[in-house]
């Protein structure tokens, strides 16, 4: 028979994975509701303790998302079992002291990957190189393509632009080696024809300068964008977490009103109990 703290702690595990709402847990338990608040509070007092070895995430996945008010989070995920290695609340993305304290405990418990499949922050891209030097960045396939055809337009009128979508329907298709050869072989074509007198020009209005944007990011992004072709290992793309996030946002919506201090606590035990 299970003893008291372990059968309370059950019903805040299922506070904290399956996003239950107080009242849900009522009906389950047959608690009062100040009885469930008081096992919730006690055990977000209680924070996890993470200690285990690191060193066998060879392939890792990170992104980073935002909450209510713009507040950051970011998670680092294995890429070969899609399991969460660690996250953490309030973290931004474009600060590179905040996310150094993120990975430099990581590193103290093993942590040194040879990739990191990522989304191309530049910012997170600086800390990674800086901390793992032989580190293999992977570019998401998915976030080149979504950001170049919005730079694009759905419906182009310029003939640049045209082409250039063509191509960017493309990336997340290329499965081989000659399929990669292809793509780059048509950049190079629609480089010479359009992408001299594209960057020589100055800029005339939004259309003309997201243009050039797409094209700088593709030239960009090409020398770390095929590396899962060498390594079957080495995802093409963060999707792991963006399912992650969405289910971890729905989860939490059933929460809100936490205090900035039970927030913070409620991620830890989040990141510790859901894994996927």
């Amino acid at each position: 028979m299970l003893k008291k703290t372990e059968r309370e702690r059950v019903w805040f595990d299922r506070w904290i994975q399956e996003g239950y709402s107080v009242r849900q847990l009522c009906l389950q338990s047959k608690h009062r509701t100040t009885k469930l608040y008081d096992i919730i509070s006690y055990w977000l007092q209680q924070l996890p303790v993470n200690t285990k070895n690191l060193s066998g995430h060879e392939h890792i996945i990170f992104d980073g998302s935002f909450l209510k008010k713009r507040i950051g989070i970011v998670v680092a995920m294995d890429g070969t079992s899609y399991t969460v290695i660690d996250g953490q609340y309030g973290i931004k993305e474009n600060s590179i002291p905040q996310l150094k304290t993120f990975f430099e405990p990581l590193i103290i418990r093993g942590l040194y990957p040879k990739s990191a499949t990522v989304d191309g922050n530049p910012q997170v891209i600086r800390v990674m190189r800086s901390l793992w030097p032989e580190i293999k960045i992977q570019r998401c396939l998915v976030h080149i393509q979504r950001q170049g055809l919005m730079w694009c337009r759905h419906r182009p009128k310029r003939t640049d632009a045209r082409h250039l979508r063509k191509i960017l329907l493309k990336v997340t298709y290329i499965k081989t080696k000659k399929e990669r050869d292809n793509f780059l072989s048509a950049v190079e074509a629609w480089e010479h024809r359009y992408g001299s007198s594209l960057a020589s020009a100055p800029e005339r209005g939004r259309v003309f300068s997201d243009i050039k944007r797409a094209r700088s990011m593709i030239i960009n992004a090409i020398p770390d964008m095929f590396h899962y072709l060498d390594d079957l290992n080495i995802p093409s793309t963060t999707n792991g977490l963006e399912g992650y996030f969405s289910r971890l946002k729905m989860k939490y919506r059933q929460h809100r009103g936490l205090t900035k201090q039970k927030r913070s606590a409620y991620f830890k035990w989040y990141f510790h109990l859901c894994k996927r």
